[in-house]
C-alpha cells in the first residue's frame, strides 16, 4: 500500500504493507538509520521516535497507524530546543559508551524536557524507565537531563 508520511518535516511516499513496523520503513525504505533495532518487542527503547511529540517504540508501531501525524527521529531532534539542549548535555557529560541505545535515550529525554522544564529525579526515572543501557550509563544520563533542563531554564 502507498503511504505518505511526514517525517522530520518532510513528506515521504512509501509503498509497504500496512502492518510494516515504522522502524523498518525508516531504516530500510528511507535510509534513516539513526533509529536502532534492539529487541523488536518495545522493551529496550532503542527504536524510540516521536509521533506528534510523544515518544513511541517504532519497532511495534505499524506504518498504517501513523496517519497524518508528525514523526520526529534522531536525525532532526537537534532542531528542537529540548533536543538541542539534550544533545549538548549528552556530550558534556560523556554519556555514551558503546552508543547503541543513545538515539532512543535522547529521544525519550527530549520528550521529557519538552513537556517538563524541571523534572525531578523520579520523573526522569519514570520517563527513561523504558530505555535500557547495557553499558549502565544511567547516572550520567540523569545528570545530563538535569543539566539540559537547567541550561534550558537559563536560556541556553
Amino acid at each position: 500500500m502507498a503511504f505518505t508520511l511526514r517525517i522530520n518535516g518532510t513528506q515521504h511516499s512509501v509503498d509497504v504493507d500496512d502492518d510494516t513496523p515504522l522502524l523498518w520503513v525508516l531504516r530500510d525504505v528511507l535510509g534513516m538509520t539513526g533509529t536502532k533495532f534492539g529487541c523488536g518487542m518495545a522493551l529496550c527503547g532503542a527504536c524510540t521516535v516521536h509521533i506528534d511529540g510523544t515518544p513511541v517504540r517504532s519497532c511495534i508501531t505499524p506504518v498504517d497507524s501513523v496517519g497524518n501525524s508528525a514523526v520526529t527521529t534522531i536525525e532532526s531532534i537537534g532542531s528542537t530546543p529540548a533536543g538541542a539542549s539534550i544533545q549538548r548535555a549528552w556530550l558534556d557529560h560523556q554519556v555514551p559508551q558503546c552508543g547503541y541505545c543513545q538515539s532512543g535515550q535522547i529521544m525519550s529525554a527530549a520528550a521529557l524536557l519538552a513537556g517538563n522544564a524541571n523534572p525531578s529525579d523520579s520523573q526522569i526515572d519514570d520517563a527513561m524507565s523504558g530505555n535500557i543501557c547495557r553499558c549502565g550509563t544511567y547516572v550520567r544520563i540523569r545528570e545530563a537531563i538535569k543539566s539540559a533542563a537547567a541550561s534550558s531554564r537559563q536560556g541556553g
